[in-house]
């Protein structure tokens, strides 16, 4: 079981926890939501979670729910910067399907 970070990921998290003390690394999960089930969430985290799988690369950890586990498992989160805007993007393997704005997805565990 794994996520990563993409380089640019990395140097981005890792800005975004310089400049934030308190915080322990980065929260990385699924929440409910749009036409077809997931979104991906991340935050940064300020506390370990019962049942949080954590994850460290480099010296930055990423915490993951257990329900969000399997539904993340092998991501690897990229940052990408086009023209003016910048957003992580994430290359999940479990994704199955993705509605048509691109904001939410379905794995093959949800057709079941």
């Amino acid at each position: 079981m794994s996520v990563t970070l993409a380089p640019a990921a990395f140097d981005r998290v890792r800005h975004f926890l310089a400049e934030t003390p308190d915080a322990l690394g980065l929260r990385f999960g699924v929440t409910r939501t749009g036409c077809s089930g997931w979104q991906h969430i991340a935050d940064l985290a300020r506390e370990q979670r019962e049942g949080d799988t954590v994850f460290e690369q480099d010296g930055v950890r990423i915490f993951v729910d257990p329900i969000s586990l399997p539904l993340v498992d092998g991501t690897r989160i990229e940052f990408i910067k086009q023209g003016l805007g910048e957003q992580f993007v994430f290359q999940n393997p479990n994704v199955s399907a993705e509605c048509g704005c691109g904001e939410s997805f379905t794995t093959a565990a949800d057709a079941a």
